[in-house]
């Protein structure tokens, strides 16, 4: 009996591509000078890791790798720490498997 090796979310997202919309971000954060609770939540449950914390100690995101999940749009726009949309058509994410 042979066994596969386990598959990385990595490795699948690594697949994908992406258009991205050069100065029309779909995602902005909002300015803060201390992030929520659930702004740093977003620095573990983004699945494509968009969410950093900078060297002021303040949440960033880079939206170029984003998966469209709707994570971060579920745990932080309706407290007002993002701003999300939808990417204009023909930019975000482009689903190579699946």
């Amino acid at each position: 009996m042979t066994t596969e090796a386990p598959v990385r979310v990595e490795d699948k997202l690594y697949q994908n591509r992406y258009l991205v919309d050069v100065g029309n971000a779909h995602i902005k954060v909002k300015p803060h000078t201390k992030p929520s609770p659930q702004l740093l939540a977003l620095l573990k449950v983004c699945p494509a890791h968009c969410y950093e914390l900078n060297s002021n100690g303040q949440v960033e995101v880079t939206p170029d790798g984003c998966v469209e999940c709707g994570t971060c749009r579920v745990l932080a726009e309706g407290g007002g720490d993002i701003e999300w949309s939808y990417p204009r058509g023909g930019y975000g994410v482009l689903f190579k498997f699946g």
